[in-house]
């Protein structure tokens, strides 16, 4: 069994922001440019604001220009799973939190060629941001570089 879970939605609703519990919950999206982590340059690792699952990773960022946080790959696909998403007329490739179930964004694959192609178009508010410094402290040692 694994120690991340998805919260019930007693907890979910206490725990997170209205933004954070649309976000994940309800699968909605963040404004571009107007959320947390879109320019953040901090280095850590970005995990589910639900579960705490490890998601990305601070090397692994950079600035796509389309105002959210991007990464080029996961920090562990384990902990990622992928599903068809056709809403809005459009057929795109939606990434959640395998333990937690949050909705984290989009995966397309317009990333850069020499970091394997992939963008994780990622909204901040299913985020939160452990600071390399704290990553021991906070029980994500592992993935410590």
């Amino acid at each position: 069994m694994s120690k991340y879970q998805k919260l019930s939605k007693e907890e979910l609703k206490e725990k997170l922001t209205p933004i954070q519990y649309k976000v994940t919950q309800q699968n909605a999206t963040e404004r571009p440019f107007q959320n947390e982590y879109w320019d953040h340059e901090g280095e850590g690792i970005y995990v589910d604001v639900v579960s705490g699952e490890p998601l990305f990773s601070s090397r692994d960022k950079y600035d796509a220009g389309c105002g959210w946080p991007s990464f080029t790959k996961t920090i562990d696909k384990r902990n990622v799973k992928e599903k068809l998403d056709t809403s809005h007329g459009m057929v795109r490739t939606e990434v959640r939190s395998k333990y937690g179930d949050s909705h984290l964004g989009h995966v397309f694959p317009d990333g850069p060629k020499e970091e394997g192609g992939l963008r994780y178009c990622i909204n901040s508010a299913a985020l939160k941001f452990i600071r390399k410094e704290d990553m021991e402290k906070e029980g994500y040692g592992e993935y410590l570089w």
